[in-house]
């Protein structure tokens, strides 16, 4: 695995979700790719969850701002995003709707602030089928500065250093 060409993407809103793939990046040498929205959310926290909270009752396909030229050559691709309402936020559905991972292994890692990984890694193998997705890690939000130990740890057993 550590020989594999990876990409790091991510979608941050607070900007927790990209401190972590910063690490992951720093880490395993990978590629990064940061999944915008053309229309942002608002920057308070409960208007975003609120937001948000409508995005998934009518499962709804956020615009994205940008798209990767080519995700071919990638063979591995760690996921990141916040948990929001159980999940991923509707625009990485967007992402992963919008190219072919069949293949591919993807590791999904988020920042919450209690819930954990949620449902996000089985919604992963419903939009990936074709792909093999690996154990994800989940990092509390107010610990994304503390987390070289376990994120370093949790790459080692998934052999992606050493």
């Amino acid at each position: 695995m550590a020989s594999s060409k990876i990409l790091v993407t991510f979608f941050s809103h607070s900007g927790n979700t990209k401190v972590i793939a910063k690490k992951i990046q720093q880490l395993t040498g990978g590629d990064m790719f940061e999944i915008k929205t053309i229309k942002s959310y608002p920057e308070d926290y409960y208007k975003t969850t609120e937001v948000a909270k409508e995005e998934k009752r009518q499962n709804v396909r956020p615009e994205l701002a940008n798209k990767l030229d080519d995700i071919s050559s990638y063979e591995v691709i760690f996921l990141g995003y916040p948990n929001w309402w159980g999940t991923m936020p509707m625009a990485v559905f967007t992402f992963l709707e919008s190219y072919d991972f069949s293949g591919k292994t993807i590791v999904p890692f988020c920042t919450h602030e209690g819930s954990g990984m949620g449902n996000s890694e089985r919604d992963i193998k419903k939009l990936c089928p074709n792909a093999e997705v690996l154990s994800g890690i989940a990092i509390r939000g107010s610990n994304v500065n503390r987390a070289d130990k376990d994120l370093a740890g949790w790459l080692m057993r998934l052999g992606f250093i050493s």
